[in-house]
C-alpha cells in the first residue's frame, strides 16, 4: 500500500522524504518527528514519524492538516573498513540470510533497514570482535516465508565451504518464522558436520529498545567459542530478559508465540545447552567433539512431498489429488497420531502406488503410536509408518532428504525410523 494521491502530492510539493523533520499539525495537534517509512499495515492517509523518544506514532492527515519540513536528512555514505584478525581468536564466519536481526537503524533517520552487506551487521554489535575473528558475507536477503528448498541447500553448501575453508564455526541470521524448517534441513543435509553450526534470530527490530538482535547474537558467538560441540543449532532468549538463552537442536526447536522473545522451545527434549549473559554454559547432554574432519553437505531434497494437518471431518476426496502426486506425505495426525477411518482408504492408495506416509501426532508432546486403537492399527496396515516423537515439520524435511537420498521407498521408511540429528527418541524425561 502506498499513501493516499493527495497526500503524495503534498508531501512531494514540500519536499517531505525519508528522514526529513516534519512539523505536523492535525487535529489541532503539533507533532515533531523524523519521517519513517510508509508500509503495508498503514492507511494511505498516515504518516509515521520517529518521535524524540525513539517510537513510531501514527498520524492521519485530513484536508485542514499542515505539514512542514523543519529539516532535511543529511546524506552520508557508508564505507566498508577491513578489521584485521587478532592472534589467538577462533574464526567465525557470519552468512546472512535476512529476517529480522540482519537489519539496522540509520540513527540519522530513525528507520530500520535490511543491512546491505553481512558486516554492517556485524559492525553494529562491535563486542563479538572481542570474541572471535569475524567475517562475514551475505548470501541473501529475505522474509524466512519467503524460504524454499533451494535456499536451504545453498546454505547448507555455504557452510560446508566456509568449514572446510578453515572457519571454526558458521553463524546463520535468518528471520524466525520458519528457521526451525532451516535448522532441521541443514541437520539432515550437513550430518556429522565437524564443526558448530547456530541459527540466530530476533523476534524484534533494532530500533525497539526491547530488541533481542544483538544480545542473541553475543550468545551465538559465545556459543560457538565456548560451547565446545559440534551439530546444527539455535541460539534464543530463554526468558523474557536478557539474563539467559537457550541453545536448541537444530531438530527439535519450534517457534511457540508470535512475538515473545523466548519464543523458541525444544519440544520433546530439554535445550541442548542453557548460557547465561556472561557466556556461562551449562548443558543437559554431551554433545559430538569438535574435529578436523571435513564438512559434506548432502543436499538432494525430493520436493513431491507434502506436510498434511488432520482436522475432524478432513474429505478424503478434497486431497487424493495432491496426495497420488506426491513420493511422500507426513500427516500430523489427532493424539497418538489418528486420522478418521475415511481418510484410511486413501492412505493405502497412496501407499501402494509407491508413496511413504509418515504419520505424527499434532500434540507436539509425546510419541505417536498407532499400535493402541482400531483406526491407528489401521493406519498401520495400510502402510503408514510413525517417527516416535519427531515434529512434524522435522518430519516433513527429513522425508524430502531420505526419499532424495534413498533407493526405494522401503529404504526411506528405515531411514525415517533411524535417528539422524537427534530428531527422535524413544526415552521420556520427567519434564519433556
Amino acid at each position: 500500500m502506498s499513501y493516499s494521491v493527495s497526500l503524495s502530492k503534498l508531501l512531494g510539493s514540500i519536499g517531505a522524504k525519508e528522514g526529513s523533520k516534519l512539523s505536523v499539525e492535525s487535529g489541532g495537534r503539533t507533532y515533531k518527528g523524523t519521517l519513517m517509512p510508509h508500509h503495508d499495515f498503514s492507511g494511505d492517509d498516515i504518516v509515521i514519524l520517529k518521535m524524540s523518544s525513539g517510537y513510531n506514532i501514527g498520524i492521519r492527515v485530513c484536508d485542514d492538516s499542515v505539514i512542514k519540513v523543519l529539516e532535511q536528512p543529511v546524506r552520508t555514505d557508508k564505507k566498508e573498513t577491513a578489521v584485521e584478525a587478532k592472534e589467538g581468536l577462533p574464526g567465525i564466519t557470519l552468512i546472512s540470510t535476512g529476517g529480522t536481526i540482519a537489519s539496522y537503524v540509520d540513527y540519522r533517520t530513525g528507520a530500520v533497514h535490511p543491512a546491505l552487506s553481512a558486516s554492517e551487521l556485524v559492525n553494529a554489535v562491535p563486542e563479538i570482535r572481542e570474541m572471535a575473528n569475524i567475517s562475514a558475507k551475505m548470501l541473501f536477503s529475505i522474509f524466512s516465508e519467503n524460504m524454499n528448498v533451494e535456499h536451504w541447500q545453498k546454505i547448507a553448501k555455504a557452510v560446508e565451504q566456509e568449514i572446510n575453508g578453515g572457519a571454526d564455526a558458521v553463524i546463520i541470521p535468518h528471520g524466525t518464522d520458519t528457521m526451525g524448517y532451516t535448522a532441521a534441513a541443514l541437520s539432515f543435509m550437513l550430518g556429522d558436520v565437524p564443526k558448530p553450526v547456530v541459527l540466530v534470530g530476533a523476534q524484534r527490530s533494532s530500533d525497539r529498545p526491547s530488541s533481542d538482535a544483538s544480545s542473541n547474537l553475543t550468545a551465538a558467538v559465545r556459543f560457538c567459542v565456548k560451547g565446545n560441540a559440534a551439530g546444527v543449532f539455535v541460539v534464543m532468549h530463554d526468558t523474557p530478559g536478557d539474563d539467559s538463552f537457550a541453545v536448541h537442536l537444530g531438530t527439535r526447536v519450534r517457534k511457540m508465540h508470535t512475538s515473545r522473545r523466548d519464543a523458541f522451545r525444544s519440544i520433546n527434549a530439554p535445550p541442548f545447552a542453557r548460557m547465561d549473559k556472561e557466556g556461562n554454559i551449562k548443558t543437559a547432554a554431551a554433545g559430538r567433539q569438535i574435529t578436523s574432519d571435513s564438512a559434506v553437505a548432502r543436499t538432494d531434497m525430493e520436493r513431491s512431498t507434502i506436510l498434511l494437518q488432520y482436522y475432524p471431518g478432513m474429505d478424503p476426496c478434497l486431497f487424493e489429488d495432491m496426495v497420488m502426486r506426491s513420493k511422500g506425505i507426513v500427516i500430523s495426525g489427532s493424539g497418538l497420531g489418528h486420522v478418521s477411518e475415511d481418510m484410511v482408504p486413501l492412505i493405502r492408495k497412496a501407499c501402494d502406488n509407491g508413496s511413504v506416509v509418515v504419520a505424527t501426532s499434532q500434540c507436539l508432546g509425546g510419541r505417536t503410536n498407532l499400535n493402541i486403537y482400531n483406526t491407528g492399527r489401521d493406519m498401520l496396515s495400510a502402510g503408514a509408518v510413525t517417527v516416535l516423537d519427531m515434529l512434524p515439520e522435522t518430519a516433513y524435511v527429513k522425508l524430502m532428504w531420505a526419499l532424495a537420498n534413498s533407493a526405494s521407498a522401503d529404504e526411506a521408511k528405515k531411514m525415517m525410523a533411524t535417528p539422524v540429528a537427534g530428531e527422535m527418541s524413544d526415552r521420556r524425561t520427567h519434564d519433556v
